[in-house]
């Protein structure tokens, strides 16, 4: 990871235009491609971002100082430096992943036991499939047998679409498992990752922690 503290300016261009004016500001280049733009008052939420797959050229010549980053859609995130103060690489190596909750990890089991839940003709391949980045939580097959790679959350939220995300470029590299396609699941899904699912192609299941226990809902029913 290279972390770069600079007085900057920043312009998107893609399918909407923004601009951050002059000012100082954290920039995080991830060995996963992706570049973002921090300040100080945002908690872990980027002020802009491009997600990888994408390239970063830094500007030589008259271009010094201006790094022009660009994704497969040919969006470009344009940050032009004024002035570097801090600029660090550091090898943080594989991640071992989040070790999950009680009831996450109890989740993952019920839903591998009840992989049917997802839609008819469904079947597990195993629970926790490596990849090199870590562990897909449920990889599976659908009833046309494509191949399912399934992330499970208490509470889905946009890093969840991105650990996601990740997951599925490692294995539609594999000839034995492409195509692969995503499926996100949680007992609540915010509105923004339901939105960022979708936009990438993956779909969305909720999940009701009672029902995958066999437990009937105690609340009344119309029908």
């Amino acid at each position: 990871m290279r972390l770069v503290i600079a007085r900057c300016s920043v312009d998107y261009a893609g399918r909407l235009t923004a601009h951050l004016p002059s000012a100082p500001r954290l920039i995080l280049v991830k060995a996963d491609g992706s570049v973002s733009i921090h300040a100080d008052d945002r908690a872990y939420k980027p002020l802009n971002w491009m997600s990888p797959p994408c390239t970063l050229k830094e500007g030589t010549g008259d271009e010094e100082g201006v790094w022009t980053v660009i994704n497969k859609a040919g969006e470009k995130l344009i940050i032009t430096m004024e002035e570097v103060l801090h600029d660090s690489s550091h090898e943080l190596g594989v991640d071992p992943g989040l070790i999950k909750d009680g009831v996450e990890a109890h989740l993952q089991e019920l839903l591998a036991d009840r992989i049917e839940t997802l839609g008819d003709g469904y079947t597990l391949i195993r629970r926790e499939y490596m990849t090199a980045i870590g562990p897909v939580d449920i990889l599976c097959r659908d009833a046309d047998g494509q191949t399912v790679a399934v992330e499970i959350k208490r509470r889905g939220e946009i890093d969840g679409v991105e650990q996601l995300t990740r997951y599925l470029d490692l294995l539609n590299r594999d000839p034995h498992l492409a195509p692969v396609r995503g499926i996100f699941a949680a007992q609540e899904i915010k509105p923004q990752a339901r939105v960022l699912a979708t936009d990438r192609g993956i779909g969305c299941h909720v999940m009701d922690y009672d029902a995958l226990r066999g437990i009937e809902d105690d609340k009344l029913r119309l029908f």
